[in-house]
């Protein structure tokens, strides 16, 4: 029964091929719309406006493409790989961003302390953590020229990180330095970057919390009081200071514009007696006797104006007391 059943299903698949082959023209009209439709569709790629496209001829680099629609060889002569370089990538150390809850960002450090652990110029500890951010400049480079680019960049930026950090003392990472630390740290890691030709772009490098090691960090609170202090008081010095000071300056100027005006005023007094001196001069020399007489009565009169009571007594008259020599500020004179 079963081989009867087989004989009439090759019979039938027979007949089938025949007709089949009877219709060659509808097959091939058949394999040219199969492969037109697949020669279209392998022939057109987009590329997103964060992206562009790296085209591999037989898996040669051939071209960068912007974003937009580009056509490319068919059946996979061309292949074309989308980079995203217009995102700004960042890779964490020494901490991980877990998810966001709500408007805040939760992370996790606990298992990153060998990233951010690192020594002080002057052989202390700080816990450094940071986040580099960068972005793909030439996608060609970053696929083709280094292997394993993402671990490269780390290790670059972790070890320019103890590099800069292992050139300064621990107060200037712990406090003030951290400005500083970030632009050397990404000038260097840019540099170091460019010589290995990897088309990275490093956006920037920021730090975010640096402090000591747990088991030192009461000690360095402590520090960090008696600084607190000790710039307050230097501030309060200060501040004293900028009172004092201009006050006493002012004094001072004040003094030395009262001398300057006295000293002007003695010199022209002595310049108005001089030019006074010679015109008394020129004068007596004109007319010496009228001169001399002239400057006894201004003399008598200058010593006269100064006295209340002036009493004056015949020289001819003998025995006459000086009654009047102390009385009112007079003056006995004997003529």
């Amino acid at each position: 029964m079963s081989f009867q059943n087989s004989n009439a299903d090759l019979e039938e698949l027979e007949r089938f091929l025949k007709k089949l082959f009877n219709n060659s023209k509808l097959i091939y009209i058949l394999i040219a719309a199969v492969v037109l439709i697949a020669g279209l569709y392998t022939s057109f790629y987009t590329i997103q406006p964060d992206e562009e496209g790296v085209v591999l001829r037989f898996g040669k680099y051939h071209q960068t493409t912007p974003p937009g629609l580009h056509a490319k060889l068919p059946f996979g002569i061309d292949k074309t790989i989308k980079v995203k370089t217009k995102l700004i990538l960042q890779e964490e150390f020494g901490f991980r961003t877990s998810g966001t809850q709500g408007t805040r960002t939760s992370y996790s450090e606990s298992d990153f302390k060998s990233e951010s652990i690192m020594l002080t110029g002057d052989l202390n500890v700080a816990d450094v953590e940071w986040i580099t951010q960068f972005q793909i400049a030439e996608p060609q480079k970053f696929l083709f020229n280094i292997r394993e680019p993402i671990r490269n960049i780390r290790d670059i930026s972790e070890a320019v990180m103890r590099r800069v950090v292992g050139d300064r003392l621990v107060n200037d990472v712990l406090t003030v330095g951290r400005t500083e630390i970030a632009l050397e740290a990404k000038e260097l890691t840019q540099e170091i970057l460019n010589s290995y030709n990897m088309g990275i772009k490093v956006v920037s490098i920021k730090l975010q919390d640096v402090n000591p090691p747990e088991p030192v960090k009461p000690s360095f609170n402590r520090v960090n009081e008696a600084k607190q202090e000790q710039e307050k008081a230097i501030n309060q010095a200060e501040k004293y200071y900028n009172k004092i000071i201009p006050e006493a300056r002012g004094k001072a100027e004040q003094k030395i514009s009262e001398a300057k005006g006295f000293a002007e005023a003695i010199v022209n007094r002595a310049k108005g007696d001089a030019e006074r001196f010679q015109s008394m001069l020129v004068s007596y020399k004109k007319a010496p006797q009228v001169t001399k007489d002239r400057m006894y009565i201004e003399t008598v009169e200058k010593i006269l104006s100064k006295l209340d009571t002036i009493t004056v007594i015949d020289p001819e008259v003998e025995g006459l007391l000086p009654i009047y020599n102390n009385t009112q500020g007079g003056k006995y004179e004997k003529k």
